[in-house]
């Protein structure tokens, strides 16, 4: 049966480049005419046919595949709702904490393409196996680290980007391959929900695991325990179906993959995957930075206000902020990408470029939000609360929608890599530094200020504003893309039709039939 698991170990499957059968019922039809409509949509016994998987089977993949990025982001967010009480065992500051989150990311930053090659030539399912068994052995690890060796933690938070990376540029493209269309939106947006739930998780199992156990060391040994349980599901569950088979003509050739270097050039010729990529860059640079430190800027302010004692050396620091801040963050998420999912869909019945001014909206409108919350500390936490709740929907709009814009302007056997390359992107600029950024200037800030409680949170305060000016920058880069994204999208079809070939990346021509014969004509002839 197609998609079968009797392919070698950590090879492709064996139905991976092997193209539908020809005169297959419920496939694309004939690409017809230049000004022809997208091509047909499978329908549910056609998707059967390609992928070998009942719309069931595909279903229950999905929900292991959203298991598993809930449990990553669980994980990730886990350290930063007992941040405090990390500060005051290892006796650190601002910077040394941002490190945490820093090391992380660029680990999983420098990872993401050795998996997104990986991931678009051998079998998917062993390599997300194997680096998820990793990233819970060195999870669990991590958390028997004695108050001496904080280098040893930052050591094993670096390593957990091994399995973080194996996961996060494969599992989309699995995705791509099971649906199409609205259906592939869908799911992509069911996926998704994970991001911003499974962060919450990660606020609230920190903070009350810590409570219940009197010790924060066992907020990191929840996950490792339900990473075993990850592992067994993708081994049982998952399998591996024919790399775009669903979007291919029944009469079609099968894709093959290029040299690595050759999907390098061909994305950096992309300037819808190039611009999303930016915008997205500006999200994880926003997201990384409150992730970690919106609790412990809550938890000043009311340390200000007089709300709460201060966090002392010996004591353990209050988790309520991080407990309302991970049930914000759940019920955003939650909100906004479906919000956004559904905006987009309902305006790309007019407008082709939707999915990009959906994102621009999102972000530009997240700015002055995030900027109010954080200038409204000192005066109500209600009002920053709410802030924060309208400014995190908003930011939530983008992310089923960016991962929709890669898998559709770049073509099949190019996705793992433009995930990885958007990886890549997106953390070296955006999250895997601005923790740290954000420390170091909050730190730089309370240097030049007698010590006080009002000094460290007007520290970190000044410095989170960053946050709403990189928005604003994202928002014009999604403005940028919706210049190109119709054009891009059309191109991508026509390679997957097998009707337009590259010459050198240089020769953007398709074969089209003229008089008896057939003619190579550029593709700009046929996208007006």
């Amino acid at each position: 049966m197609s998609g079968s698991d009797t392919a070698p170990f950590l090879s492709q499957a064996d139905d991976t480049d092997d193209g539908p059968v020809p005169g297959t019922p419920g496939l694309p039809g004939s690409l017809g005419n230049s000004k022809s409509e997208d091509p047909e949509v499978p329908d549910r016994e056609g998707l059967q046919r390609i992928t070998g998987l009942s719309p069931g089977r595909s279903a229950l993949i999905v929900a292991v595949l959203c298991y598993i990025n809930l449990l990553n982001y669980m994980d990730r967010f886990t350290v930063a709702g007992v941040l405090p009480d990390i500060e005051q065992f290892f006796e650190i500051g601002d910077s040394s904490s941002g490190l945490i989150q820093t090391v992380f990311i660029s680990s999983y930053m420098v990872l993401a393409p050795v998996f997104g090659y990986l991931g678009d030539r051998y079998n998917r399912k062993y390599l997300m196996c194997g680096g998820i068994a990793f990233w819970s052995l060195v999870t669990l690890g991590s958390s028997f680290i004695p108050r001496e060796r904080f280098w040893l933690l930052l050591l094993t938070r670096g390593l957990v980007g091994v399995g973080e990376a194996s996961y996060s540029t494969i599992a989309p493209t699995l995705i791509a391959d099971l649906f199409v269309a609205d259906q592939r939106s869908r799911m992509l947006s069911v996926f998704y929900f994970a991001i911003p739930v499974g962060s919450g998780l990660g606020y609230i199992a920190g903070s009350k695991v810590k409570d219940v156990a009197g010790d924060w060391h066992w907020a990191l040994r929840v996950t490792p325990g339900l990473g075993v349980v990850a592992v067994l599901l993708l081994f049982l569950v998952v399998r591996e179906p024919p790399r775009g088979a669903v979007e291919r003509h029944s009469d079609s050739p099968p894709l093959n993959p290029t040299s690595w270097w050759a999907d390098l050039r061909a994305l950096a010729r992309n300037p819808s995957f190039i611009l999303s990529s930016l915008g997205f860059t500006a999200v994880a640079f926003v997201t990384g930075s409150l992730a970690l430190w919106a609790p412990a800027f809550l938890l000043r302010s009311r340390v200000v206000l007089g709300e709460t004692p201060p966090c002392l050396p010996g004591d353990s620091c209050s988790s309520s902020d991080s407990l309302i801040f991970g049930l914000i963050t759940c019920l955003t998420g939650v909100l906004g990408v479906g919000l956004g999912v559904e905006i987009s869909r309902r305006l790309r019945r007019s407008n082709p470029r939707a999915d990009p001014l959906v994102c621009a909206a999102g972000l530009l409108g997240s700015a002055p939000f995030l900027f109010l919350s954080l200038a409204c500390a000192r005066g109500s936490i209600v009002a920053t609360y709410i802030f924060i709740f309208i400014g995190e929907t908003l930011l939530s709009m983008n992310w089923a929608i960016v991962a929709d814009i890669l898998l559709y302007v770049v073509i099949p056997t190019r996705r793992s890599t433009a995930e990885a390359f958007q990886i890549v992107l997106s953390h070296l600029l955006g999250d895997a530094g601005s923790p740290y950024l954000i420390g170091l200037i909050s730190d730089r800030l309370r240097r030049s200020w007698p010590p006080s409680f009002l000094s460290e949170f007007r520290a970190l305060q000044f410095s989170l504003m960053l946050c709403a000016f990189v928005g604003a920058l994202g928002g014009a880069a999604f403005l940028g893309t919706a210049i190109f994204i119709e054009g891009d999208r059309r191109r991508a079809q026509l390679h997957v039709q097998g009707l337009l070939h590259e010459a050198g990346l240089t020769d953007d021509r398709i074969v089209v039939p003229q008089r008896g014969r057939s003619t190579r004509v550029p593709v700009s002839s046929v996208l007006i």
